[in-house]
C-alpha cells in the first residue's frame, strides 16, 4: 500500500457522438490528447443503467456519478426511486404521505407542490407531479396549487411551455366540483428557488416571496409569464426566466397559508435543501421568512440524512454502504478531498454515499475553495487553479494515500451555453492537468482521469424540424478513464462505467473489494 493515487474528475467532460458544439474537441488540450494517445484508457458508462437510473435514455448527473465513483456499486437512483414507490403504492403508505394528505381533508386546506416542471431525470420528473395530484384528489384533498420551476438545463432550453401545457391539461381533467388545481407561481431555476450549497441564499428568498407570499409580478396563466418575459428579454432561456404569480382579480391564487401541507418534489437533493431548512428550521438566520406558516412540509426525499432534513420525506433514499471512502478508513489509509463550492458536496457528501459526516476525522481532510458568485461563462476558468494549488500541496506533503478532486468547468459553464466560454473552461482544466501531472512525476503519484457525465462535448442539439439549437443539459456521451502511472497498468476489454473505478482504486493499492462492488478495470 505504498503507492499512492490522485483521481481527478472533469466534470461535465465527454466523447461527443454528434460533433455538435463539441467544447472538448474545439479546445486546444494539448495535455489531455496526449494522455489519450500515450496512456492506458477506456470509455465508461455515467448516465442511464450504469448510474442507477431507469433507462439509457436518461442523462446523468454529478450527484449519481459520484456517489457511483465513490462506492463501486450501482444503486437505483432519483427517477427509479420514485418510479419503484409510486408503482408499488409505497410512497402513499408512508407517514408522511399521510400526514401531508390527511392534514388537507381534516382542515379542508390546500396542498402544494413546488419542484422542477420537467421529464429531465435529473432533479424531477413531471409525471411523479401529475400521479400525487391524482391521488391527492382520490383521498379528498379539495385544493392542489402547483408553483412551477422552469427547466431549460435538463431538457431544451426553451421547452417551458410543453410541461406547462401538460400540467394544466392534467388539471383540466380533475377539476370538478370537488376539486380545483391550478398553477400558482414559477420561475426560472437559476433565479427561483434552486440554489444549492449556499452559495446565493437571495435565490430562496425570491422563491420564498414568490410561493409562499404571492409577492411578484402578476399574470393570468403561467403560458402567458412565460411569453411575455421571452417578448422581453430576448433570446432569454428558460432557466434564467424572472419569476411569476399567477393572480385572478389582482390577488394571488396560491399563497402558502397556516394549515396547508407542502410537497418539495424534486428527488435531488443539493438543489432541495435549503428550500428545505427554510420551512423546517426554526432557527433560521438566512434571509426574513416574516411570519412562517404553520404547515405540513414533506421532500420527495430526504434530501440530507445526516441533518435529518427534511424531518418528513415520502421515500427513502438509497442505503449506500461499502464506499471507497469506508474501505481506505478501514486500512487506516489518509484521504484528502478538494473542489470549488459548486462541486464540493460531490467529492464529500456524493462521493462518502449521501453521507455529511467523514468516516474517520483523523483519515479524511475536506477542502472547500469558495466559488465565484457571478455567472460562471463571465469566468469560465473558476477556481480551476486553487483547486490545483491544493492537490499539489497535497501530493507535495506526502501525507495523503488518496486524493481526489473535481474541476466542476466543463459542467458548470457548459450549462451557460456559451460555446466560446465552455471552450475556455476545458482548456483550463486541460492548464491544471498539465501542472498536476508535473508533481505527481516527482512525488510518484498514480492519476486517474475520469469524468462525472458529458456536458461540455455536446453544447448544441438539433430539434425535430432539424434546426440547430443551444444546449445546456447533460448529454448521454461516454466518458474517459485514463491511468497515467510510473507503473506499468493494462486495462480490461468490457463495458465499464463509473461503479468500475473504485474496485480500480483499490486493485491499484492492493487491497481486496467489497464483495458487492463492480470489477476492477486493472488487468
Amino acid at each position: 500500500m505504498s503507492e499512492k493515487v490522485l483521481l481527478v474528475v472533469m466534470d461535465g467532460i465527454g466523447y461527443s457522438k454528434t460533433g455538435l458544439g463539441d467544447a472538448v474537441t474545439l479546445a486546444n488540450t494539448p495535455v489531455l490528447d496526449k494522455l489519450l494517445k500515450e496512456c492506458p484508457n477506456v470509455r465508461l458508462k455515467a448516465h442511464g443503467s450504469a448510474v442507477g437510473l431507469p433507462s439509457d435514455d436518461d442523462m446523468g448527473n454529478s450527484e449519481v456519478g459520484h456517489n457511483a465513483l465513490g462506492c463501486g456499486q450501482i444503486y437505483s437512483q432519483g427517477a427509479k426511486l420514485v418510479n419503484e414507490s409510486i408503482e408499488s403504492g409505497k410512497i402513499y403508505a408512508s407517514t408522511a404521505w399521510k400526514e401531508v394528505a390527511g392534514n388537507c381533508v381534516e382542515k379542508g386546506s390546500t396542498l402544494h407542490f413546488i419542484g422542477l416542471l420537467s421529464d429531465g431525470n435529473v432533479h424531477s420528473n413531471i409525471s411523479h407531479l401529475i400521479e400525487m395530484v391524482k391521488k391527492a384528489k382520490a383521498e379528498g384533498v379539495k385544493n392542489v396549487r402547483a408553483h412551477i420551476l422552469l427547466d431549460g438545463r435538463d431538457v431544451p432550453a426553451t421547452s417551458g411551455l410543453v410541461y406547462v401545457e401538460q400540467l394544466e391539461n392534467a388539471f383540466n381533467e380533475l377539476n370538478d366540483d370537488t376539486f380545483c388545481g391550478k398553477i400558482a407561481s414559477g420561475g426560472g431555476r437559476m433565479v427561483v428557488t434552486m440554489d444549492r450549497y449556499q452559495a446565493n441564499w437571495n435565490m430562496v428568498k425570491v422563491g420564498w416571496d414568490t410561493h409562499v407570499k404571492g409577492i411578484g409580478r402578476q399574470f393570468a396563466t403561467a403560458t402567458e409569464a412565460i411569453e411575455t418575459y421571452r417578448a422581453e428579454n430576448d433570446g432569454i432561456i428558460d432557466q434564467d426566466l424572472p419569476p411569476f404569480v399567477i393572480a385572478e382579480n389582482g390577488e394571488p391564487v396560491g399563497t402558502i397559508n397556516d394549515g396547508d401541507s407542502v410537497v418539495l418534489f424534486n428527488f435531488r437533493g443539493d438543489r432541495a435543501i435549503e428550500l428545505s431548512m427554510a420551512f423546517d428550521n426554526e432557527e433560521f438566520t438566512y434571509f426574513d421568512r416574516g411570519a412562517k406558516p404553520d404547515v405540513v412540509y414533506a421532500g420527495m426525499l430526504q434530501y440530507d440524512g445526516d441533518l435529518k432534513l427534511p424531518e418528513r420525506y415520502l421515500v427513502n433514499p438509497p442505503e449506500i454502504k461499502d464506499t471507497l471512502s469506508e474501505l481506505l478508513v478501514s486500512k487506516g489509509m489518509n484521504q484528502f478531498a478538494v473542489s470549488e463550492t459548486q462541486k464540493y458536496g460531490h467529492v464529500t457528501y456524493f462521493w462518502n454515499g449521501n453521507k455529511s459526516d467523514k468516516f474517520s476525522e483523523e483519515l479524511e481532510t475536506f477542502m472547500e475553495i469558495p466559488s465565484d458568485k457571478v455567472s460562471f461563462d463571465e469566468r469560465p476558468w473558476m477556481k480551476s487553479a486553487e483547486v490545483t494549488d491544493a492537490v499539489i500541496e497535497a501530493m507535495k506533503s506526502g501525507k495523503y494515500d488518496f486524493i481526489r478532486c473535481n474541476y466542476p468547468n466543463g459542467d458548470m459553464v457548459g450549462h451557460t451555453g456559451n460555446l466560446d466560454a465552455t471552450i475556455t473552461a476545458v482548456e483550463a482544466v486541460d492548464l491544471g492537468l498539465a501542472r498536476v501531472l508535473k508533481v505527481a512525476d516527482k512525488c510518484g503519484v498514480t492519476v486517474l482521469i475520469t469524468a462525472d457525465h458529458g456536458n461540455a462535448d455536446e453544447m448544441l442539439e438539433k430539434n425535430k424540424k432539424g434546426d440547430v439549437a443551444v444546449r445546456t443539459a447533460h448529454s448521454l456521451n461516454e466518458v474517459p478513464f485514463i491511468v497515467y502511472s510510473k507503473n506499468s497498468y493494462e486495462l480490461k476489454d468490457g463495458n465499464f462505467g463509473l461503479a468500475n473505478v473504485a474496485p480500480t482504486v483499490a486493485s491499484i493499492f492492493g487491497i481486496d473489494a467489497y464483495d458487492s462492488w463492480e470489477e476492477s478495470m486493472i488487468k
